[in-house]
C-alpha cells in the first residue's frame, strides 16, 4: 500500500498524456505525408506518361506499384519514430530485426519467389493494369500488379488475389487486334452458295456500320459437316476488347437474314413415338 501510495500519479498522467499526443501527431503527419505523396506520384506519372507517350494501363501500373513502395516506407519510418517515443533502441530493433528475418527467410520462400516473379512481370511488361488477361488459373480484367500478388476482376465481379508464384504461364488477351469468329449452321436441304451470298451481305453491312470492325468480316466457307447441319464460318478483326460485340450484332443480323430468305438453322427435334395397345 506505501508503495502504491509513493508513486506520482500526476507526473504518470503528464507523461502519459505527451505518448498520447506524440502518437496522434505521428498519425496527423502520417496521414498528411501520405495523401501529399500520392498526390505527388499521380501527378509526376501523369507528366511524365505524357512527355513519353505511354499507355493509360502501363501508367496506372507503376504508379500503383510507386504508391504501395512509399507506403510501406512511410509506415516503417512511423513505426521507428514510435517504438523511440516510448524508449526502444531502434538500431538494436533493426538489428534484431535482421537476424529474425534471416531465420524467417528460409521459412518464407514462397513470398521471395512471389517478389522475384512480379519484378519480371513488371520490367517484361507482360500484363498492364486495365489488360484482358488469363493468369493463375483466372481470366478477367487486371486492376493491380504488385511484387507480392497481381488483382485480376472477372466478369462476374468477383476479385482475384493471384500470389505472383503462381503464374507460371500467362495469357495477354489485350495485345493488338481481337479475332471474332461466328459458326453457323444451316440445313442440308438448302443450297449453300446462297446461304454464303445471304451471310456476306451480312458481313458488308456490318463493315460499313461497326467502327469496331478493323477487318472483314468474310465467310470463309464451310467449315464442318455436322450430324444435321452445314455449318459456315465467318471471321473478322476487331479492335481489342470489342470482339464480343461484334460477334453478337453479327449472329443477330445473321439469324434475321437467313430468315427472310428461308434459309433453316437447324435445331434439334424430338420425336414421341406412342404406342398403342392391341
Amino acid at each position: 500500500m506505501e508503495l502504491f501510495n509513493n508513486i506520482d500519479w500526476a507526473g504518470l498522467l503528464v507523461n502519459t498524456g505527451l505518448i498520447l499526443l506524440k502518437l496522434i501527431a505521428i498519425l496527423i503527419v502520417y496521414a498528411i505525408v501520405k495523401a501529399i505523396g500520392n498526390r505527388f506520384i499521380e501527378r509526376t506519372f501523369s507528366k511524365v506518361s505524357e512527355k513519353q507517350n505511354m499507355s493509360e494501363g502501363r501508367s496506372n501500373t507503376l504508379m500503383n506499384l510507386a504508391k504501395s513502395i512509399f507506403s510501406y516506407v512511410l509506415i516503417f519510418m512511423a513505426a521507428a519514430i514510435i517504438f523511440e517515443t516510448f524508449g526502444f533502441d531502434i538500431k538494436a530493433l533493426i538489428a534484431g530485426a535482421g537476424i529474425i528475418g534471416l531465420a524467417v527467410g528460409f521459412g518464407a520462400q514462397g513470398l521471395v519467389s512471389d517478389v522475384v516473379t512480379g519484378f519480371f512481370i513488371l520490367l517484361e511488361k507482360q500484363m498492364d493494369v486495365g489488360d484482358y488477361v488469363t493468369a493463375g488459373g483466372f481470366g478477367g480484367i487486371v486492376e493491380e500488379v504488385g511484387l507480392r500478388t497481381t488483382h485480376i476482376r472477372s466478369f462476374d465481379g468477383t476479385l482475384n488475389y493471384v500470389p505472383n508464384r503462381e503464374i507460371s504461364a500467362l495469357s495477354n488477351h489485350s495485345r493488338g487486334n481481337m479475332r471474332a469468329l461466328v459458326d453457323i449452321g444451316i440445313s442440308y436441304d438448302d443450297n449453300i452458295d446462297e446461304a454464303i451470298r445471304v451471310i456476306q451481305g451480312v458481313c458488308d453491312n456490318v463493315a460499313a456500320t461497326n467502327e469496331a470492325v478493323i477487318e472483314g468480316p468474310d465467310v470463309l466457307g464451310v467449315q464442318n459437316l455436322g450430324s444435321s447441319d452445314v455449318v459456315l464460318r465467318v471471321l473478322c478483326r476487331t479492335q481489342n476488347m470489342e470482339q464480343w460485340g461484334v460477334e453478337r450484332q453479327l449472329r443477330k443480323e445473321i439469324k434475321e437474314a437467313l430468315d427472310a430468305n428461308g434459309i433453316e438453322i437447324p435445331f434439334p427435334h424430338q420425336v414421341y413415338v406412342e404406342k398403342k395397345e392391341q
